[in-house]
């Protein structure tokens, strides 16, 4: 019998590209994926990988058992979610980004009338780390957002629904000159100075592309990743900044928030999770609790 474990590490290397990759994906060390595969090729009495300079490549026998062996594992995965989607209970892993934490998971979990009774285990991470996570089957459910400037993709196996649109404002001083302004010009931001998502960020990125048609880079003078820090930097008046509204709690005294006049800082919230998970009735829940709740952000 194959052992499915070494069969896992073996998918997970040929997915990551490396044997580094794979124990990262699969919460292993590097030694513990080699071992695995290692036992799989005795029981198999063929190499499944070859060095290759510092790195591994998949031999034609190992290529030939990842083809075939992917489509078991999820098969197997499949069955599993069959044969336990009558416990309405099941715990769940959960990946999200930050402001979906706050915004639509914690009215889940917490005591009010959107408690979900659904064990959940979260851990909130960028968007295309949660998808990596949920492909990978290291968490079993994602929450991510789409900007329509920096598209994110899901893989073939990964299916993703919508819950809801997500409009980003400026937030800027209540004593700025635009703050008069009902919505924001992007041509009259140029020259402002901004406080920002650290860079590599999807909301630095988003950020960017406000400038791209108008020959100018934004001028940020200070970068944080939680959207609170920025919130006080705009109210404590030094520097304005872009600031999705989910998850976002009331705005302090001194600063006020305004949208662009084109609506162009819209990202979309998917939630996203395998096929093979699609029988689950936990999942099934869940996703019916996020879409109520994403309902009052605009869905």
């Amino acid at each position: 019998m194959i052992d499915l474990q070494g069969l896992r590490a073996l998918v997970a290397v040929e997915r990551g590209g490396s044997v580094v990759a794979a124990a990262d994906r699969l919460g292993y060390t590097p030694s513990a994926v080699s071992q695995q595969v290692k036992k799989l090729e005795r029981e198999l009495g063929t190499a499944l990988l070859e060095r290759r300079g510092r790195g591994v490549l998949l031999t034609e026998r190992g290529r030939m058992l990842v083809a075939d062996g992917a489509g078991l594992l999820d098969g197997l995965e499949r069955l599993t979610t069959m044969a336990t989607a009558s416990r309405a209970v099941a715990p769940l892993r959960v990946a999200s980004f930050s402001t979906a934490t706050r915004g639509l998971l914690a009215p889940l979990v917490g005591a009010g009338d959107e408690r979900l009774d659904v064990p959940l285990t979260i851990t909130s991470v960028d968007p295309f780390a949660a998808m990596d996570l949920v492909a990978d089957g290291r968490v079993d459910l994602a929450v991510v957002h789409n900007w329509n400037s920096v598209p994110l993709v899901a893989p073939a196996h990964v299916v993703t629904g919508h819950l809801c649109w997500d409009e980003a404002d400026v937030v800027l001083p209540a004593t700025h000159p635009l703050a008069a302004h009902e919505t924001i010009e992007r041509a009259d931001l140029v020259g402002e100075a901004w406080a920002s998502t650290p860079r590599g960020a999807i909301c630095h990125e988003a950020l960017q592309r406000i400038f791209a048609d108008l020959g100018a880079l934004p001028r940020i003078v200070a970068e944080d990743p939680d959207f609170a820090s920025l919130v006080e930097l705009a109210a404590a008046g030094a520097a304005i900044a872009l600031v999705p509204r989910l998850g976002r709690p009331p705005l302090p005294d001194g600063a006020v928030a305004r949208p662009l006049a084109d609506r162009s800082q819209v990202r979309e919230v998917r939630v996203a999770y395998r096929r093979t998970m699609a029988e689950s009735t936990s999942l099934r829940r869940i996703v019916a609790a996020l879409e109520k709740v994403g309902a009052a952000y605009g869905g």
